[in-house]
């Protein structure tokens, strides 16, 4: 019988989703185990642990390095962890901070890492998972012994809920490493907020690499204004300075859950999807039937958009259903 470690990821308001996720996915391979799941937060401060659903206990490590995310802090916090607890499998989210340590910490405990995973079975003392690749347009089912590290795709798996229980909250110190570390956080700098919070859109018209030059986000913006909705980018858009960066869906940008969003030419890579699919209906149009952002789409449509959306504004303006 072996626990299931999660590291948790902190953010101002709270834990974050993706790794209330992980918790999720680590639930499901702690039932094959037959063991605990267990959280790991690491933080400045001894005080605050968040609400934490789905986990049997919580390992709080606090020290003035992990007030400020540094990954070489945090690495040292789970490795120990690790060293300690012997856990069957270590579940990090596929998030900036889960690139940084889902390689390092599998490098120092010697384990392998399974990463972009979206599925995940335990039998006979092996994992087997299924991990995306190609931005989603190819999936590997991979077979790995335990234990073994694993970087969970943000919304593959539901919010962990809870298991009707609070968890045994656990005090632990600190390594000694983190009173020597080689690098020190020094700043932090964020952009200016423009005028509107994308976050809190109910309506949004995303445009991808599908929309092929900025002059033709005219159509897009015109749908946008006839649904009285913002109008967005995925990350490609943007890099190409065709809209701004407060605009941008996904990992890098914001995350949004409107109640409609509507994607022309988005293909759906991991990092977009991350950071739309909880929204309350998704329209995707695509002239590729194989375009992973099909997969979260309530609708699909596959067609040109520019012979699609035309049509839709007239029906709009006209107020016709």
């Amino acid at each position: 019988m072996k626990d299931v470690l999660v590291y948790i990821e902190l953010i101002e308001d709270g834990v974050r989703p993706s790794s209330r996720e992980a918790v999720s996915a680590g639930r499901e391979i702690a039932s094959a185990t037959g063991g605990s799941v267990i959280a790991l937060i690491a933080s400045g401060e001894p005080v605050g642990v968040p609400t934490l659903d789905g986990v049997d206990r919580i390992i709080h490590v606090t020290h003035p390095a992990l007030g400020a995310y540094t990954a070489e802090a945090h690495a040292a916090v789970l490795a120990d962890m690790i060293a300690k607890l012997d856990p069957a499998a270590v579940m990090l989210a596929y998030t900036t901070a889960g690139l940084d340590l889902a390689s390092a910490v599998a490098v120092t405990a010697s384990l392998p890492l399974v990463a972009y995973c979206t599925d995940v079975t335990v039998a006979d003392g092996a994992l087997t998972t299924t991990s995306q690749m190609y931005g989603g347009r190819l999936e590997a089912v991979v077979r790995a012994p335990l234990p073994v590290v694993v970087s969970i795709m943000p919304g593959a798996f539901p919010e962990a809920v809870t298991t009707g229980a609070s968890p045994e909250i656990i005090v632990q110190d600190a390594p000694k490493s983190l009173d020597a570390l080689r690098s020190v956080f020094v700043d932090e700098q964020r952009p200016a907020r423009g005028s509107f919070d994308l976050s809190l859109a109910e309506r949004i018209v995303c445009i991808g690499r599908g929309i092929g030059a900025a002059d033709s986000i005219a159509v897009a913006r015109e749908l946008a204004d006839a649904l009285n909705a913002e109008i967005a980018g995925s990350r490609p858009v943007i890099d190409q300075g065709w809209l701004e960066k407060e605009r941008q869906v996904g990992k890098s940008g914001r995350l949004v859950k409107p109640r409609l969003y509507i994607g022309l030419g988005v293909s759906g890579a991991p990092e977009h999807l991350e950071g739309m699919r909880s929204s309350d209906l998704i329209i995707a149009v695509n002239s590729d039937a194989a375009a992973p952002i099909f997969t979260v789409a309530h609708y699909a449509a596959v067609c040109d958009m520019f012979d699609l959306v035309p049509a839709l504004i007239e029906r709009l303006k006209a107020g016709t259903p």
